[in-house]
């Protein structure tokens, strides 16, 4: 049994490739420029490749990455599973979050052309008609990278770097977030196993934005200059009925990672 992991040097890519070898499981990373990709049968495939932050100035990559490399695969190399990863931020605005309800987009906003380019990537997973090809909804995974850009780390940066953090939106708005350790531990699982053809991975609770802030100040020795907005935004809480029936799935605290992750951005900070 062997794992491919297609996109291995970004963020969950690389967790996995730590993952693999922590447990010993057979992988093999593969560029996707790398002719070897279309003749050697590439066992479990997990495609990682993605934009995320950086996407609405890099419309085109986005795009590329979440959609045409992805066709081009999937119709093209050899493989035992193949499961994409998307993304939870689809649910933005809806009512339900179950995996089998529809979701509506606007396309006339520009911000969500991630989440367009995201769904045509799982219709291209599910229009293959192959029973071993799966979706997942990843929520914000959260984990030891300090070049993201992502919420939590910009506010750890500014905190630190500028001992100030600034919010566009208020204390009150909350979303959903999860360890990188759970998403890296269910993900082969659901290759393998997977019954189903569409999972939520989410920690299923969300976290206010005034919690995240509480931690990094109170870390920090409550020095920290905080402003902020009164624009709410609110996720809906997302779904995880299924990977929990299914592979009796529970989350850790991502609030009780984060005086580690401070910890480490500091260290970090201080070798530079």
């Amino acid at each position: 049994m062997k794992f491919t992991i297609i996109g291995s040097k970004g963020f969950i890519g690389s967790n996995l490739v730590d993952y693999f070898k922590k447990n010993e499981i057979e992988y093999s990373e593969i560029d996707i420029n790398d002719k070897r990709i279309f003749s050697e049968k590439l066992g479990h495939v997990i495609y990682a490749i993605g934009m995320t932050s950086d996407f609405r100035n890099n419309t085109f990559n986005t795009i590329k990455s979440h959609v045409c490399i992805l066709n081009e695969l999937l119709n093209t190399v050899k493989f035992d599973s193949f499961l994409y990863l998307s993304s939870a931020r689809i649910y933005y605005g809806q009512k339900n979050t179950q995996e089998e309800n529809s979701i509506n987009i606007n396309s006339i906003d520009p911000d969500k052309l991630y989440n367009i380019s995201k769904i045509m990537g799982e219709s291209i997973c599910f229009s293959s008609n192959k029973d071993n090809v799966r979706v997942v909804r990843l929520s914000n995974v959260i984990g030891k990278d300090f070049s993201s850009n992502n919420f939590i780390f910009s506010l750890i940066k500014d905190a630190i770097k500028k001992n100030e953090i600034n919010l566009n939106t208020s204390l009150e708005s909350e979303k959903d977030y999860i360890n990188i350790k759970d998403v890296v531990k269910i993900l082969p699982e659901i290759s393998i196993n997977g019954k189903e053809k569409l999972y939520n991975i989410a920690s299923g609770k969300n976290i206010k934005t005034e919690k995240i802030v509480e931690i990094i100040n109170n870390k920090l020795g409550n020095q920290v200059k905080i402003n902020h907005t009164t624009k709410k935004i609110i996720f809906p809480c997302i779904s995880i009925q299924k990977i929990m029936d299914e592979f009796r799935f529970e989350s850790t605290s991502v609030l009780d990672m984060l005086p580690n992750l401070i910890n480490e951005f500091n260290t970090f900070i201080r070798k530079k």
